[in-house]
């Protein structure tokens, strides 16, 4: 099957999140899976495009609205990523640094949309099937269907694939003039709440909608920012993938970005080595049980209870933890860490921003990793952990509870709870430091945890099914 999947990110070319990662990762093993698969995404500046050879594929013109505009697609040339990547330009709105941030979003990913349908139409085939990827590329399936100009493009099968219900691309209807001829009795299919809504357009009009976890379907019928009713009248065509990780990246036998190497066998003596490291870096005792959080400081991850959490659990230990926090956000929570630094040397510290490089060795040398997320649609960094031996703390949310078997149930490997809040973090804390006294438990869970598949071989053939049906 040919298979185009349009996002506004892909690892290693721009990332924001979870949906650059599989995006990433999921054409690759389609491909490996014997599909031709690629990847088309706006034209960001970013070190991947500067470092990279590029050949240009083709050079267009259309409308936003009475503003003309032309576009580049340029192609990666070395197919280095396992696919076929594609990347738009159009001067003035896609020529920047940053993905996301910007006043003029709604402009630059509805360009970005109608250039490529507009690119779409000129070929001279048709492939099997178009999987669009969260809100920034919601239009496409609409335009493909209600667009005079695209009418030819109507019946290739397209599939919506949901990473993050919480943002839905909402504009007002002034800016319906931005979308190419379209039949204005289709008006409903771009509406939800009396505004163009890209995510609820998608689900309307996509052949079938995907979400990244089971139970993450399950709760935005009745917890989707205002689109419940939405997904419960769509059910029928909606259903549940759980993400994969990319096991050639993460994996701590061969990690480039690790001195200690370590696997099933290893793990006790290689985990000690790598948080070793990690420790004398960072000011920390290595003969302490490590809790590392890694990712965005955002309500949705429920980082603003995380420094009164942690404060909490040092008291509540008397020290006998260390805690380690890598990410970068909320600015009034990126203000609470620092000040934590000092008061709390030898026990907590923090690096604000991102840095793969030590994402990687937190999860080798950590031995926690929190988790208490309000919203987590599917969740790779606790696969991430488990592939490394590093239990997940983890709510009970989304892809968390689908991913994650709390410790006491008989094959249980993980910590779960229930709230999201400074109680619930602190009494987890507190059950995995008993566990960690506990050194064969713990290495019997680590060796479970990394034994775990949750590569994306069977998520490819979930996904080949999906497409499937719909030819």
């Amino acid at each position: 099957m040919e298979i185009i999947h349009i996002s506004a990110e892909c690892y290693p070319v721009a990332k924001a999140g979870g949906l650059g990662d599989v995006v990433g990762a999921l054409p690759k093993y389609q491909v490996k899976a014997g599909h031709i698969a690629k990847v088309v995404m706006p034209m960001y500046r970013t070190k991947f495009l500067y470092a990279n050879d590029w050949t240009v594929d083709f050079k267009g013109s259309s409308n936003l609205g009475n503003w003309f505009f032309e576009y580049t697609v340029i192609k990666e040339s070395s197919n280095k990523l396992g696919f076929d990547l594609f990347l738009i330009d159009i001067n003035g709105l896609l020529d920047r640094q940053k993905i996301y941030g910007y006043e003029d979003d709604a402009e630059r990913f509805t360009a970005f949309q109608i250039a490529l349908v507009n690119w779409m139409s000129s070929w001279e085939h048709q492939p099997d099937v178009v999987h669009c990827h969260d809100h920034h590329t919601g239009l496409v399936p609409f335009m493909m269907q209600y667009c005079y100009d695209y009418a030819h493009l109507k019946n290739i099968p397209t599939v919506f694939t949901i990473h993050n219900a919480q943002y839905q691309g909402w504009m007002g209807w002034d800016k319906s003039r931005y979308i190419p001829r379209w039949d204005l009795w289709k008006r409903g299919m771009l509406e939800w709440a009396d505004q163009i809504n890209p995510l609820a357009s998608a689900v309307k009009c996509a052949g079938k909608v995907t979400t990244v976890s089971w139970s993450y379907m399950d709760e935005l019928r009745v917890n989707s920012n205002g689109m419940e009713k939405l997904f419960e009248f769509e059910k029928g065509k909606c259903s549940g993938i759980l993400n994969g990780i990319d096991n050639e990246v993460w994996n701590p036998a061969t990690d480039k970005y690790l001195s200690d190497h370590f696997d099933v066998e290893t793990v006790t003596e290689g985990k000690q080595k790598n948080k070793e490291g990690l420790c004398l870096r960072f000011g920390l005792d290595p003969e302490k049980p490590l809790f590392v959080f890694i990712g965005r400081l955002v309500g949705e991850k429920a980082a603003d209870i995380l420094p009164d959490a942690i404060k909490t659990a040092i008291h509540h230990t008397q020290g006998e933890a260390g805690f380690l926090v890598l990410g970068s956000g909320d600015t009034q929570v990126e203000w609470a860490f620092q000040q934590m630094v000092e008061p709390y040397t030898g026990i907590f510290n923090t690096v604000i921003g991102y840095d793969e490089t030590l994402s990687h060795q937190m999860y080798a040398g950590a031995d926690f990793l929190l988790m208490p997320s309000r919203v987590e649609p599917c969740g790779l960094n606790q696969m991430y952990a488990m592939r490394y031996g590093t239990v997940p703390i983890v709510r009970s949310t989304g892809g968390l509870q689908d991913t994650v078997v709390d410790m006491g149930n008989p094959d249980g490997f993980g910590i779960r709870f229930n709230n999201a809040d400074i109680f619930d973090v602190d009494y987890s804390i507190g059950r995995a430091l008993s566990v960690y006294a506990d050194k064969a438990h713990m290495k019997k869970m680590r060796k479970y945890m990394m034994q775990i598949d949750h590569s994306w071989e069977s998520t490819v053939d979930q996904y080949t099914r999906l497409y499937e049906s719909l030819q």
